[in-house]
Formats: C-alpha cells, sequence, structure tokens
C-alpha cells in the first residue's frame, strides 16, 4: 500500500494592518486638559497642554450674552465645524484682532449638543487637523455664565 506524502501547510496569509476607524467619536482625544477661569464680565475655558498656548477657547462676554470660540488653528476667515454626538454644524469666522473667531449667540443650541455629548466633540477648522476635546464640566460652565 502506497501512502501519499502529506500535503505542505499553505503559506500563511498575510493579515492586512488595522486602519483607523471611520467614526471620530473612536479616534483618541487631543492632548490636554481644560481649564476655567470666571469672575467678571467673562469667564474662559481653555484646553491645552499645560505650559503652551491654547488650543481652544471658549469665553463668555456676559454682557453681550455670547460666545467667542477660538481655535488657535485658525489664522484665516472661513468655517468652524463643530461635531457633536448630535451632528455637525458650521460656524463662521470672523477677524477678531489678531485672530479669527466663532462669535455665537449664548443661546446656540450647538453649544447645549456640546454640553451634552457623549465625552467628546470635535473641532476642525479649513485646512488643518480636527481636534477630539473632552466635554468636561469647564466648557458648560461657561455656557451656562453666559446664560445667566
Amino acid at each position: 500500500m502506497v501512502v501519499p506524502a502529506p500535503k505542505p501547510a499553505p503559506a500563511p496569509v498575510a493579515t492586512p494592518a488595522p486602519t483607523p476607524s471611520q467614526d471620530w467619536r473612536d479616534w483618541p482625544m487631543t492632548e490636554g486638559a481644560w481649564r476655567y477661569q470666571g469672575g467678571g464680565q467673562t469667564s474662559v475655558a481653555t484646553f491645552g497642554v499645560a505650559g503652551a498656548p491654547p488650543l481652544v477657547t471658549f469665553r463668555c462676554e456676559v454682557t453681550a450674552r455670547r460666545i467667542v470660540v477660538q481655535a488657535a488653528t485658525a489664522r484665516a476667515a472661513g468655517q468652524m465645524s463643530v461635531r457633536t454626538t448630535f451632528g455637525a454644524t458650521q460656524w463662521p469666522l470672523q477677524a477678531d484682532g489678531t485672530s479669527f473667531v466663532a462669535i455665537r449667540p449664548a443661546n446656540d443650541p450647538t453649544l447645549d449638543q456640546i454640553a451634552f455629548s457623549r465625552g467628546r466633540f470635535m473641532i476642525t477648522v479649513s485646512g488643518t487637523a480636527p481636534m477630539i476635546l473632552p466635554t468636561w464640566a469647564e466648557v458648560t460652565r461657561v455656557i451656562e455664565d453666559c446664560r445667566g
């Protein structure tokens, strides 16, 4: 009786490298922390790494009942995209001295969406990498300060 020779083992199949998730909610958070400073006619929440200029600032101007949002990446007029777990919004950027900011009324519903987004929200300014920011109490406090 002739025993057939064993068949060679198949060559291993290369496993493709994992691709980044297309869902922004799975992306890593931008490095940094929120800080709050209040008092007088303004309150401010800044996000960034300690010792470096802030990446994002939410500033309440109480008398005007408006929130000024500044991203360090905003170098020219255009749009600021804000994405929360509720959806996405475009805010126009406008000149504010030497920078460009989004100025929003304190009752803008997107501010509520930021405050209640599930753990994170994203800000993108035309031509720059998105910033994935945690929804900590500092931003909500600035929003509430502006609403009185």
